[in-house]
């Protein structure tokens, strides 16, 4: 019996090892991927032009100059596009696993009146903002 007890202590051994073994080397990898992104930023200030100007000094924040008064106006048409847009891309994603699904034996109808219904309100959405104007550029 004592013998037994020795072989599996022994045998324990090598398994924890190779699980500190794993962490080791993902240890050295994060490492060598702080130093390489140390040493790229350093070289890039080492090697870059630096000339200050009056120009390169001025405040400029998302493409427009601080000139005149503080407040910038923007259009909420940008913004109502975009969205429109980050809408109709996923809906258009959900229309992929319809296609698959009713190609499937036994889905045909009752995936078809599903997808009727959510074009439908895909159709009342586009409907109600063209209806308000929002898809008029100027």
């Amino acid at each position: 019996m004592p013998e037994a007890t020795t072989v599996r202590a022994a045998s324990s051994v090598p398994l924890a090892a190779d699980y500190f073994h794993a962490y080791t080397v993902v240890g050295l990898v994060a490492a060598v991927g702080v130093i390489f992104v140390a040493v790229a930023f350093g070289a890039g200030r080492l090697l870059r032009p630096v000339v200050p100007t009056p120009e390169k000094l001025l405040t400029y924040e998302c493409g427009v100059d601080p000139v005149g008064e503080s407040w910038a106006h923007t259009q909420v048409r940008y913004y109502v596009y975009a969205f429109l847009y980050v809408i109709f891309a996923v809906d258009s994603i959900f229309l992929f696993p319809w296609a698959t699904v009713f190609a499937a034996p036994g889905f045909g109808a009752a995936t078809l009146v599903e997808m009727f219904i959510f074009l439908g309100f895909l159709a009342v959405g586009l409907l109600y903002a063209w209806k308000k104007g929002v898809l008029e550029w100027t």
